[in-house]
């Protein structure tokens, strides 16, 4: 099948004529399931983006509404799908609707569609209590919708908010989202969205005999790629089953650079609720795979990690269970370990707090567990940390998998 790809290199703001009446028609509903992302503006660069200074995919509707006018939709969303006016936003599916656009199905990926599902929990099908849209969910044992789920779809749109992590699960989604409709005929339209860890790579590239639903692609753990580069990559590598295409049709964001700073307004998932947690998620979730918790359970989630076996210090933290983590690691026990709250911001994966905590654990043979080796998608990041590796020795073990990585990522790049 032909791989089509739209960029557009000018946008206006034209589109917030359209959809000043979207915020005022939707005033009515209720927003407790899309929680904003509470800033400090004193951490935030003068750079950082003002309100639709960076215009994502789903904003430009004057250049995908002719694409979808009389079909029959399916909509990968979470809570992050939204359209931004001058001082609100809603729902990409409820601006859809208003529009008068015949959304038959939504797919909702891990943490459900409203983004309030714990990591890994089974997300069940149902209807959208607002719209009454059926929901089904790519989560769980059904990742890749049937041919009867698709069944009646003239296109499918995705967008969702990644993270450029491997190990954050919406880039899998992606991939069995772009295979279902390979396979049944159905072209793809990816709104596009800003990677807030965009601004570099790094890490191990993943072995394909440790492919699972946190990593399938031989891609390092910071992948400095947005989703519509990604589907490209997915397609120009032939990763899909019998080397097939999607038919894909790509609308890029405007005013954004690899070098953008993009603050998210929404938070992508539970245990991810700012920017700080976003920066630091790709080098604290090695973590969950040891008996190292990362605050799951308290309200500085992966911005912290500790455990009751960690020597006694100053910073202590104990796990409840809240909304994201109904049963937290260490649960109602105290740990203790490092406050990364106000760590400057990364532009490397840091390996220095494991091979730390590792280096401080009694126990040392109950440290890591098996999924350890799923997150870094090789066994040799375990042995090397086992056997006392120095940060620079496992560094420059990566370096000849990520310039191959960054020659084949070059094909692929909008930005």
């Amino acid at each position: 099948m032909r791989q089509s790809l739209l960029v557009f290199t000018k946008n206006t703001f034209l589109i917030l004529v359209g959809f000043l009446f979207l915020a005022n028609s939707c005033q009515s509903q209720k927003k407790e399931e899309i929680k904003p992302i509470k800033h400090d503006k004193t951490e935030l660069e003068e750079s950082t983006r003002k309100a639709l200074d960076i215009i994502t995919g789903a904003n430009q509707t004057e250049n995908y509404l002719p694409l979808i006018k009389n079909k029959t939709v399916g909509v990968v969303a979470n809570q992050t799908s939204v359209i931004f006016t001058t001082n609100n936003y809603t729902h990409l599916v409820d601006s859809l609707l208003t529009l008068n656009i015949n959304i038959k199905k939504v797919f909702a990926p891990e943490h459900g569609f409203r983004g309030k599902a714990d990591a890994g929990e089974t997300i069940k099908d149902g209807k959208d209590a607002k719209t009454g849209i059926d929901i089904i969910s790519i989560y769980g044992k059904n990742k890749k919708p049937s041919k009867q789920q698709l069944e009646g779809l003239d296109i499918m749109i995705f967008d969702i908010q990644d993270v450029g992590a491997r190990f954050y699960t919406y880039i899998s989604s992606l991939h069995y989202i772009m295979e279902a409709c390979a396979e049944n005929n159905i072209p793809v339209l990816i709104f596009d969205r800003p990677n807030p860890n965009g601004h570099y790579i790094d890490g191990p590239i993943l072995e394909l005999e440790n492919k699972s639903f946190v990593g399938m692609h031989p891609i390092p753990v910071v992948h400095g790629m947005t989703i519509g580069e990604y589907a490209k990559m997915i397609n120009g590598e032939k990763w899909l089953k019998n080397g097939m295409q999607c038919n894909i049709t790509v609308i890029p964001c405007a005013n954004y650079t690899k070098k953008s700073v993009y603050s998210l307004p929404i938070k992508p998932s539970p245990n991810l609720p700012n920017d700080t947690a976003i920066n630091l998620y790709p080098s604290l979730c090695f973590f969950e795979g040891t008996n190292i918790s990362v605050g799951r359970g308290t309200n500085k989630q992966f911005q912290v990690y500790g455990a009751p076996h960690l020597p006694k210090s100053n910073f202590s933290f104990t796990p409840h269970p809240n909304e994201g983590a109904k049963y937290p690691k260490h649960q109602n026990t105290i740990c203790y370990g490092k406050d990364l709250s106000n760590k400057t911001k990364l532009d490397h994966l840091n390996l220095e707090w494991i091979i730390d905590a590792y280096k401080k654990t009694p126990n040392k043979d109950n440290f890591f567990n098996s999924f350890f080796i799923k997150l870094a998608g090789t066994k040799k990041l375990q042995k090397q940390i086992e056997n006392g590796a120095s940060l620079q020795e496992i560094k420059a073990s990566w370096k000849s998998g990520l310039n191959n990585y960054n020659l084949m990522r070059e094909k692929y790049l909008i930005y």
